[in-house]
């Protein structure tokens, strides 16, 4: 494909023929099946977010800085449904589960996101099977935009 052959100049042949195989590599058809392979996975990667849909009530508050291990979430639905990871997992079996994800991951962080019409005693409940759990820093997950107690605009 990418190899061919040359004709040699000169009065010495070293083959019959007079020609001598071509040192250089044709990469043409490479980049393009790369570039072909990329624009492929820039189209495919959005739809490859799945996710569950809940309210996040709405703060002021900054985004946190960004992670090198990926963070482990806990998501409580708006009928209390619990997802660890986008895996559902019961009440019952939560801190046994998160113990022995803590004694795997190098730090503690989790990012815990509740709907907004879940009671302020269940999101609680669930931040002590946390810490229970062993995972002591804790980040509530909010959407950027809400109110802000000094009466200025965002």
């Amino acid at each position: 494909m990418g190899a061919g052959t040359v004709e040699r100049q000169g009065k010495r042949r070293r083959n019959r023929s007079g020609r001598k195989p071509m040192a250089e590599i044709n990469v043409t058809p490479f980049v393009d099946v790369m570039l072909v392979l990329l624009i492929i996975f820039m189209v495919a990667a959005p739809l490859m977010t799945v996710g569950v849909p809940i309210e996040l009530p709405k703060t002021a508050a900054t985004p946190l800085p960004g992670e090198e291990e990926e963070p482990l979430a806990l998501v409580i639905t708006a009928d209390g449904t619990l997802l660890l990871q986008e895996v559902p997992i019961d009440r019952e079996t939560l801190i046994p589960k998160l113990r022995a994800i803590a004694a795997e991951r190098q730090d503690d962080k989790l990012f815990l996101r509740a709907d907004a019409g879940i009671s302020y005693g269940q999101v609680m409940e669930i931040m002590g099977a946390l810490n229970a759990g062993g995972f002591r820093n804790i980040g509530l997950v909010t959407d950027g935009g809400g109110p802000k107690l000094d009466g200025q605009e965002n």
